[in-house]
């Protein structure tokens, strides 16, 4: 039976109802946060702004830290911070937005941005990004990024603070004493997963992710070694991802699990991955920039590498896209003067700059990407040369779709952890993906002319 997307967001967003009623509370306030239902207000530019961070827990530290300089230099200005999971944020905003709970400012990446501004959400940040101190000093391509993932209007909704790129961390000290040449191509890669297993000692060659956060990456495998360069057919209607070239790739990715990864990836998202990683003896590991602090804390910079991801039989290197991750001021605030000069400052070059050390991230302020310490983080200053050099194609995932990050997330991970297992096939799961797909591509083409 069909589903209609619609209407299982729309279910989605009443189950997650009772969950945010208790961070609703702190959204409200009478010169902070506003609340949803209205177009907001300017306010007097002083007093509290709220702040939910759509990545709580990983990067609350480095917040927590920006917030304060940021109140050192607006002592009439109070930043009220909500730390929220990753997998947790697009339900806890979609709820409430139903419920008239926003906060100020929000963390808003490509992936989550169309679901919002069709909600009506954002406030548009066109005229402020061009009367502020920032205008010519953001990366224009991560600029261009959340305009396109905005919805069809070309408006900017988000401010960018950061790009992301998928890595491949493998573990020099166990290659090294295995005899294996780095993971450089998808046959390495394999080879290497392989020969690295010894399940009776717990050593495994790879950790596959089978928890949240598990389509992406899938998806990253499969166009990898397909080699296929195109999310969408010449048609423009038709989605790539059940190509019978990416059937066959899934089938060889999903193998792995088990034979040469722990049981325990099936349920793991990236921190739990990324823990387990850390604290085994695991080859190899897909993750992003973002975690390669974990791993130097860990490890130190002597036992692990962190390189673009490996290049296919034809010789060139596939990706798919990384969120561009932002900061968005919602609509419905009643302290948007306050809450631009969080934003301004947040991204400024020094803060931007602090913030992507912590995240190992490449920075959105054109400035702070001149800072030393990039070319010092091996894994970020390589996945800056693998994206302009000219050796790497990126398929562009569809953000503009409202309803992608549903589709990528609740709609289809279940269904992925049943592939792992051997309780549905690569094909099967794949041609649910595309119908999904090319229903929400048909209706977004239906709205956007």
């Amino acid at each position: 039976m069909k589903i209609s997307i619609r209407r299982s967001r729309r279910a989605a967003i009443a189950v997650a109802l009772g969950s945010v009623l208790a961070l609703t509370a702190t959204a409200c306030g009478d010169d902070g946060s506003g609340t949803g239902g209205d177009t907001g207000a300017e306010g007097s530019g002083k007093g509290k702004v709220v702040f939910w961070d759509n990545n709580g827990g990983v990067r609350t530290d480095i917040w927590k830290e920006i917030i304060a300089d940021f109140e050192k230099a607006n002592p009439d200005i109070d930043v009220e911070y909500v730390g929220i999971a990753s997998t947790e944020y697009q339900s806890k905003v979609d709820t409430a937005i139903q419920a008239d709970g926003l906060p100020d400012v929000g963390g808003v990446g490509a992936a989550m941005l169309a679901g919002f501004s069709a909600q009506n959400a954002l406030e548009p940040l066109d005229d402020r990004l061009a009367k502020s101190s920032l205008n010519g000093k953001l990366n224009e391509d991560m600029v261009e990024s959340l305009k396109a993932a905005g919805g069809g209007d070309d408006a900017l909704y988000s401010i960018p603070t950061s790009a992301n790129n998928g890595v491949l961390y493998y573990r020099t000290d166990l290659f090294k004493a295995a005899g294996l040449e780095e993971p450089l191509t998808w046959e390495a890669f394999y080879k290497a997963a392989e020969k690295l297993t010894n399940s009776g000692k717990n050593e495994f060659g790879y950790t596959i992710r089978g928890g949240a956060g598990s389509i992406a990456q899938a998806l990253d495998a499969m166009y990898g070694q397909s080699g296929i360069t195109s999310f969408w057919d010449a048609s423009g209607e038709k989605t790539t991802v059940n190509d019978p070239k990416n059937v066959a790739a899934l089938e060889k990715y999903a193998a792995l699990y088990k034979k040469v990864t722990p049981a325990a990836d099936l349920n793991n998202d990236f921190t739990k991955m990324v823990a387990q990683w850390d604290s085994g003896t695991i080859g190899m590991l897909n993750h992003n920039l973002g975690s390669y602090q974990d791993h130097v804390k860990a490890l130190g910079v002597d036992k692990f590498r962190g390189i673009p991801q490996p290049i296919g039989s034809g010789g060139k290197r596939v990706q798919v896209s990384n969120p561009v991750d932002g900061l968005g001021l919602f609509k419905s605030s009643k302290n948007k003067d306050a809450a631009w000069k969080f934003i301004e400052f947040a991204t400024s070059p020094e803060e931007n700059s602090k913030f992507n050390k912590s995240a190992g991230q490449v920075p959105a302020n054109t400035d702070a990407a001149k800072d030393a310490w990039i070319s010092e983080a091996e894994p970020t200053k390589l996945a800056a040369q693998a994206l302009s050099d000219g050796s790497t194609t990126i398929v562009q995932l569809p953000y503009y779709l409202p309803d992608w990050n549903t589709i990528s997330k609740a709609e289809n991970e279940p269904n992925f952890q049943k592939v792992l297992l051997g309780d549905m096939s690569a094909k099967d799961f794949l041609d649910t993906l595309a119908d999904q797909l090319n229903e929400a591509q048909a209706e977004w083409k239906q709205q956007n002319g």
